[in-house]
């Protein structure tokens, strides 16, 4: 009961992404055997279907958009500051995360123990895997969206696109941009509704009866 209680937040958003992850499966799988009935193309079964492109591009475009949101807020709030957000440093004063790591610290991580270019990197390690994950989701979207949008032009008869070709299709760049837009308009919300609004017993806001002005947790 301990265990779960110290990590009820992870599971919990776990089990909310496994089981989106299936209800995406399982209409997608539905709305793709619909489209290829209308035309006149091969219907998959449900396991066969979590291997078309359709699905992965499906799924990559939308890990694509909500890592390279997360790296970017991670980055940008190194330095850039939002008087009143609780998402944001002080810039008025200096934070835990700017001082320089203890190698002697009890408990440290062994990187910052290790020191030297395991310490450099582990300093940047949550924003260098963040974007990491981003491009290997950038990559997994526009190879998916790449073959599912070729496989739509065989089945009308018209001549597919080479990869260099479809990296200048619009179609790909749409998909991209409706959700890139998205993400950043919900970090935007929540850095500038933070400053004026409150939830009690969160850790992503302020204190009840901390003023409009106090900028951080």
């Amino acid at each position: 009961m301990r265990w779960l209680r110290n990590n009820g937040l992870s599971l919990v958003f776990l089990l909310l992404f496994l089981l989106s992850l299936g209800g995406q499966a399982i209409t997608g799988w539905k709305e793709y055997n619909e489209e290829m009935q209308q035309e006149g193309g091969k219907t998959e079964s449900f396991t066969c279907y979590l291997y078309t492109a359709h699905f992965y591009e499906a799924t990559f475009e939308n890990w694509e958009s909500e890592f390279l949101q997360m790296a970017l807020f991670v980055v940008l709030s190194m330095f850039l500051f939002q008087k009143g957000s609780s998402e944001s440093k002080d810039p008025d004063k200096e934070e835990e995360v700017d001082k320089v790591p203890r190698y002697k610290k009890k408990g440290a991580p062994w990187p910052v123990q290790k020191g030297g270019p395991v310490l450099l990197i582990y300093e940047h390690s949550f924003s260098i895997t963040l974007f990491l994950l981003f491009i290997l989701s950038f990559i997994g979207h526009f190879k998916a969206s790449w073959v599912d949008y070729n496989q739509q032009l065989t089945l009308k008869h018209l001549p597919t696109r080479t990869a260099s070709e479809f990296l200048t299709n619009t179609k790909f760049w749409f998909e991209s941009f409706q959700n890139w837009q998205s993400e950043f308009l919900s970090v935007l919300a929540v850095i500038v509704l933070s400053i004026f609004l409150r939830q009690k017993n969160s850790p992503q806001s302020k204190p009840v009866d901390a003023p409009h002005g106090r900028t951080g947790k």
